[in-house]
């Protein structure tokens, strides 16, 4: 049990580096970051930026290396519908506004930024 939560702290450690290397990337882009690891129930947003009038929430992935389809191919359907879900959460109560999903892309020291890379209906 102990090597796995040494396996997870890794991993989170990573996952904290990636997401901070993509806040600065995207402030460097003219993106205003405003919130954090925004969690609910069923889902989570890595970062929400402010593009001018538009709400951008981006998912982070990092992979060290391509195999398996590299980090594009592990935003499945199932964790797109987490985001948007969490969007929908965080958008309530705020006001009407126009809004996005990017990822930013991370495999080794390649970084990738996806403006609306997918849909919250797809």
């Amino acid at each position: 049990m102990g090597m796995r939560t040494k396996t997870n702290d890794t991993t989170t450690t990573r996952g904290r580096e990636a997401e901070a290397a993509a806040a600065i990337y995207l402030e460097r882009c003219g993106q205003r970051v405003v919130e954090r690891n925004f969690r609910v129930r069923g889902g989570e947003i890595d970062l929400i930026c402010r593009d001018g009038k538009t709400l951008v929430f981006v998912e982070v992935r990092q992979r060290s290396r391509s195999d398996f389809g590299g980090a594009a191919a592990s935003i499945t359907a199932s964790k797109r519908r987490r985001i948007v879900l969490a969007a929908q959460h965080y958008l309530l109560g705020k006001p009407a506004c126009d809004c996005r999903f990017d990822c930013v892309l991370i495999e080794g020291e390649q970084l990738e930024w996806i403006r609306n890379a997918f849909a919250a209906d797809d």
